[in-house]
């Protein structure tokens, strides 16, 4: 009889590439705390800390022991809790510092919510069930106000566009580009259309006048 010899499947960690570089490495646990898991210990903390946002390996270090204690599920952090946490990170791809943290909040918030859900839905009483559902409704409540405030923060720097109806009459001038209204600046309006609008209502006044002088004479 014949036995087919071992075969070892390499890792993706063992084949580095561009797929490779962009995938976080897992977390592996053990009774002293945790470790990245990856032959290389630079490479995986690397690859670990772009998936993060961070730029280096204390910010990196910071934000995952935040991640593994909002991962706990039973009393000890739970592994696919955690590798679900990354991999959003990852996939929201945070720019600076504030956004990694910002963003480690917003998955923390999701798992905690859907936690809420689950204990929501197996609520043995009222008290539970009342419980569960203001959490629930707090947590949901906080998610999107976080994604505003990560839009925000995105959004700083970009030029706001403001775009207005205009109304141009004939002979009129249309302004195309940013315009600046100060409070203190007052411009006197002596376009000829102005000019023309002003006139009718003096030659109002004027004949008026001469009518008022006529009847006068009249009287007189």
């Amino acid at each position: 009889m014949t036995t087919a010899p071992d075969i070892t499947v390499p890792t993706l960690a063992a084949a580095p590439g561009p797929t490779q570089a962009a995938t976080p490495p897992r977390i592996k646990f053990s009774s002293h705390g945790f470790c990245i898991d990856h032959p290389d210990p630079e490479l995986g903390a690397q690859l670990m800390a772009n998936a993060l946002g961070v730029a280096d390996r204390d910010a990196m270090d910071g934000i995952l022991r935040q991640l593994v204690k909002a991962s706990v599920s039973g009393g000890k952090p739970c592994e696919v809790n955690l590798a679900f946490m990354i991999s959003m990170m990852r996939s929201i791809r945070p720019r600076d510092s504030v956004e990694a943290m910002l963003v480690a909040q917003m998955v923390s918030v999701h798992v905690m919510a859907m936690r809420c859900a689950h204990h929501l839905a197996h609520a043995k009483d009222l008290a539970q069930h009342d419980s569960a559902a203001r959490a629930l409704g707090r947590l949901a409540r906080t998610f999107p106000a976080q994604i505003d405030a990560l839009t925000r923060h995105r959004s700083q720097g970009e030029p706001a566009i403001t775009v207005q109806n205009v109304k141009v009459e004939d002979g009129g001038n249309a302004i195309v580009g940013n315009v600046t209204q100060h409070a203190s600046v007052i411009v006197s309006d002596n376009t000829p259309a102005s000019a023309a609008r002003t006139a009718p209502k003096a030659a109002g006044s004027s004949r008026r006048r001469n009518s008022a002088d006529a009847g006068q004479d009249a009287q007189t």
